[in-house]
């Protein structure tokens, strides 16, 4: 069986510190994050290779639309963390507090901020806001243009 996924690409600036990290990233620092994004739905209709639905319906050849994609994304992952400060909720209450109180963007997580946490955080909340039929496959967070981490559905 034909296995067919699609990918939206995704970029956003945050800033975060590791706390009790033994190097520079134990300070605050930003990133200029990429996101990639890919699903795919179990139950594809292929016919003669292609896929189809009802030839009236609009996403007729679509797995899912873009811009649907793109509309869950940055509801559930860009317009929260773009531009923040992102923190574990149980370091930095201080800190926090003076920035907030400055209109200053913080975020809190009840993790440590690694990209490797980021990316649990964000499949978690994309499979929440998924439709049904349509599954997260894969996702990729570049930290630097050089480094990344994957996150791989199961299924």
């Amino acid at each position: 069986m034909a296995k067919l996924s699609i990918t939206k690409i995704f970029t956003f600036e945050a800033a975060h510190l590791l706390k009790g990290y033994d190097g520079l990233c134990a300070n605050i620092h930003g990133h200029s994050y990429r996101l990639e994004v890919s699903v795919f739905s179990p139950a594809l209709n292929l016919n003669e290779g292609f896929l189809h639905s009802n030839e009236n319906d609009p996403k007729n050849g679509m797995l899912f639309d873009f811009s649907e994609l793109k509309k869950l994304v940055n509801q559930a992952i860009i317009e929260p963390f773009d531009h923040s400060l992102i923190l574990n909720r149980n370091i930095g209450r201080e800190l926090s507090e003076i920035l907030q109180k400055n209109s200053l963007r913080v975020v809190h997580v009840p993790y440590q901020p690694t990209s490797e946490n980021l990316l649990l955080d964000f499949a978690d909340r994309l499979q929440k806001v998924l439709p049904q039929g349509i599954s997260l496959k894969k996702l990729r967070l570049y930290e630097t243009a050089t480094s990344y981490t994957d996150y791989e559905s199961e299924s």
